[in-house]
Order: structure tokens, then C-alpha cells, then sequence
């Protein structure tokens, strides 16, 4: 898959998770959120109002820090068709 396909890819994967309605499980959103955040070079802090999250995020941030933007991409693509997939 070249560059350009699997950006085109992510962003129907992120936009088909901000469409959905229906809540997700929380270990399956910080493993989004991590993926998301090294796939668009965003290393910001977490920004919740409870200090436990953003523990938990900056834990799921520490879990991807050895992977490159792109592999963030496709675990992230991954992680969407197989939620979508496998979803009751």
C-alpha cells in the first residue's frame, strides 16, 4: 500500500469512528487515542479534567512510542475494521 492509500485509508477509518453512535469500550478508545496521536505526530498532553485518564492515556502513549507514524496508521486501520467486524 503505498503513502497516499494508507492515509486515505486512516482518514475513512477516523472518520467512520467519529460517526459512529453507539459508546466504544475504553480500552478499545485508548488504544485508538494512542494510535491516532503518534499516527498525526500529535504529542500534546492529555487534556481531561481526571487525572486517572490521563494517566491511562499517557500510558497508551508510552505502549506505541517505538512505532513509526505509518505502522500507528495501519494498527489504528486494523484495530477499526476488526472492531467493526467483530462488533455484537
Amino acid at each position: 500500500m503505498t503513502s497516499e492509500e494508507l492515509d486515505i485509508e486512516f482518514r475513512a477509518s477516523v472518520e467512520r469512528v467519529n460517526n459512529h453512535q453507539e459508546p466504544f469500550p475504553a480500552d478499545f478508545l485508548l488504544r485508538l487515542y494512542a494510535y491516532f496521536k503518534k499516527a498525526t505526530n500529535n504529542y500534546g498532553r492529555p487534556s481531561s479534567r481526571k487525572p486517572i485518564i490521563n494517566a491511562f492515556k499517557t500510558n497508551a502513549l508510552f505502549q506505541v512510542e517505538n512505532i513509526s507514524e505509518n505502522q500507528a496508521k495501519q494498527e489504528y486501520i486494523d484495530l477499526v475494521n476488526n472492531y467493526f467486524l467483530y462488533r455484537k
